[in-house]
């Protein structure tokens, strides 16, 4: 990828999102009129060296002004945040959980869940305020200290910004782009769905309202048969996470990951119809609480709650596979 379309990329990636595109229209133009009929890269570098630091245009292309954090560090501060703030939270959040499981006297598990969010949450908030608050803090006073004038930080390990640096930047298209919240999130969700399924039978089932609030009745699942496929299901917990990091190394839909989220889709899919083609992974007392409840004696709704789980599940197993591929395909040429 040539320098022009690395310097361009940078400075957008900046901005929000509705400007883009009339912003990179606009700057290629300048460059363009910037440089002779037949240049060279010399005359390319040349005028990306006119135009300054990608993060010092990005600036001035914004409505406001940052005052508080400056063009010269507002990159990193922010990127100092997303790699902090999400790692503090969620140790925040463990931390209330914990508490929770460890002091457990023998109530409804629901109840003792919804408690532990109650508090995860305030304490979550009050995490990322302190968090935000010190790294702001820290930044202000570089800010504010720091004499340089080049658009770089001793302070930070930063280096002034040459042409040259465009040539270590790695140019991702919109289309093969992976969102770090993509991530993020799917390590979020593998951890939820792992600690429902080894504590399924504390967690799933049927509640009733009680004198303390509600009480659990009865579970839905067969914790024993749950247990029995707990090889398998972690390794599916081990594919996505090395899924999850590959996306997160990529920063793109590539081949590679394309097949390896593919790979991870029908591994799962097939673990799924293993374990819920099981006729004893449904608690007996929950099969006999539901006939109760809809005055029935016959078991015939299990097999459409099968049908349905499984086709729904292979829908989106599919539309995931296509999904990775038709983005790792994008601008295939594309170097």
């Amino acid at each position: 990828m040539n320098l022009i379309e690395l310097y361009i990329q940078e400075v957008t990636r900046r901005l929000p999102e509705k400007n883009r595109e009339d912003i990179a229209l606009e700057l290629r133009s300048t460059i363009e009129d910037m440089l002779p009929d037949d240049y060279s890269e010399q005359d390319v570098k040349t005028a990306l060296v006119q135009l300054g630091n990608p993060a010092s245009l990005a600036s001035g292309y914004l409505d406001k002004p940052r005052y508080l954090i400056g063009p010269q560090y507002f990159d990193v501060y922010v990127s100092l945040i997303k790699m902090i703030l999400p790692i503090a939270m969620i140790i925040a959040f463990i931390s209330i959980v914990a508490d929770a499981i460890i002091t457990y006297d023998g109530v409804a598990i629901l109840n003792v869940i919804l408690h532990a969010i109650g508090g995860g949450i305030w304490w979550m908030l009050s995490t990322m305020i302190q968090v935000l608050f010190w790294i702001t803090v820290t930044f202000a006073i570089l800010e504010r200290t720091d004499q340089s004038k080049n658009h770089f930080s001793p302070l930070l390990g930063l280096k002034e910004w040459t042409p040259d640096d465009l040539k270590e930047i790695k140019y991702i298209p919109k289309e093969k782009a992976i969102p770090k919240g993509e991530v993020f999130f799917s390590l979020i969700w593998t951890a939820i769905w792992a600690t429902v399924y080894f504590n399924a039978a504390h967690l799933i089932g049927v509640y009733q309202k009680g004198q303390g609030g509600l009480e659990f009745v009865t579970p839905t699942f067969n914790q024993e048969v749950l247990h029995s496929y707990w090889l398998l299901v972690v390794i599916v917990i081990g594919l996505e996470v090395i899924t999850a990091i590959c996306k997160q190394v990529k920063a793109q839909w590539t081949m590679g990951i394309a097949i390896l989220n593919a790979v991870l889709q029908v591994v799962s899919s097939i673990v799924f119809i293993v374990i819920i083609s099981n006729d004893q992974l449904i608690n007996e007392s929950f099969i006999r609480f539901q006939n109760e409840l809809f005055n029935t004696t016959s078991d015939a709704w299990l097999g459409w709650v099968y049908a349905v789980a499984v086709f729904t599940f292979l829908l989106f197993a599919v539309i995931e596979i296509y999904r990775g591929f038709r983005k790792a395909l994008a601008y295939k040429g594309l170097k």
